[in-house]
């Protein structure tokens, strides 16, 4: 009879040998839990609760795996969601490009530009569109009409920023044949060539470095080149004004969700 007791005691010891792997599982897979959510929220009050709310709940009578991380642990809880970091720059210099466009729309509005010069906020950055007529005669790429006027309040800004600078020139689909432009693209490239060194004439203080000029002849229309309404708005100028900060869509994904565990 002793034999058979002694058996059932071993028995009930293996049915419950299970308990203590499972666990340390559960107490290591919190503990990365708690670490990974320290990384990406500010409140320390916050993360102090979680823990002791971990550790009441899962320390079995032993010294508490929170209690052995250090003072160094809830350091963790103070990095800040990096504000000056990820995305931020991108929102920061985005800030910058929409009060740009603001100023120079108020700029056209007043001087009744509305027909010759316009902006918009394109993914690569602020694009700036000067209509053919505002800045050159028809086939060529000498500076008259309006340049004096538009050419200053751009250069003027173009200085306070430190982005690069994109100026390309664009022609409708009507052929050009002279001894000075053999086609549109020798048309083009001049025609921003010129309006670029126009810009730096005016304002010495602009960075060379910065700007660079292209020409895509008929190439990259906005336009339907089957009307004169279309072809109008396909001669033009641009001047890019280029980002120099990319969205990461992870990063933002990171402290969207981060704010949500925080519970703000």
């Amino acid at each position: 009879m002793a034999k058979k007791k002694r058996g059932k005691k071993h028995e009930e010891e293996n049915g419950e040998a299970w308990l203590l792997p499972y666990s340390d599982l559960m107490t290591l897979l919190l503990a990365l839990f708690i670490a990974l959510f320290a990384m990406s929220q500010t409140d320390q009050q916050k993360m102090t609760q979680l823990a002791q709310a971990f550790t009441s709940a899962f320390n079995m009578g032993g010294p508490s795996f929170f209690s052995q991380m250090g003072p160094n642990a809830g350091r963790m809880a103070e990095i800040p969601y990096d504000e000056d970091r990820g995305n931020s720059a991108y929102i920061q210099e985005n800030q910058m490009l929409e009060q740009i466009k603001k100023e120079l729309d108020e700029y056209i509005d007043q001087n009744n530009l509305e027909d010759e010069l316009s902006t918009e906020l394109i993914e690569e950055g602020l694009m700036i569109r000067i209509k053919e007529r505002a800045l050159f005669p028809s086939g060529s790429a000498q500076l008259v009409g309006d340049a004096e006027r538009i050419g200053p309040v751009v250069a003027g800004m173009l200085g306070t920023i430190n982005q690069r600078v994109v100026i390309s020139g664009h022609t409708d689909n009507v052929p050009i044949n002279t001894a000075q432009y053999p086609s549109n693209w020798e048309l083009s490239t001049s025609r921003a060539l010129n309006f670029m060194r126009f810009l730096m004439n005016i304002n010495p203080a602009l960075q060379p470095q910065r700007f660079s000029s292209v020409g895509y002849s008929e190439y990259r229309p906005i336009a339907d080149n089957n009307t004169e309404a279309g072809r109008q708005q396909n001669r033009r100028v641009e001047v890019l004004i280029a980002r120099s900060q990319t969205f990461d869509p992870h990063e933002a994904e990171r402290i969207a969700m981060a704010r949500k565990l925080a519970g703000e």
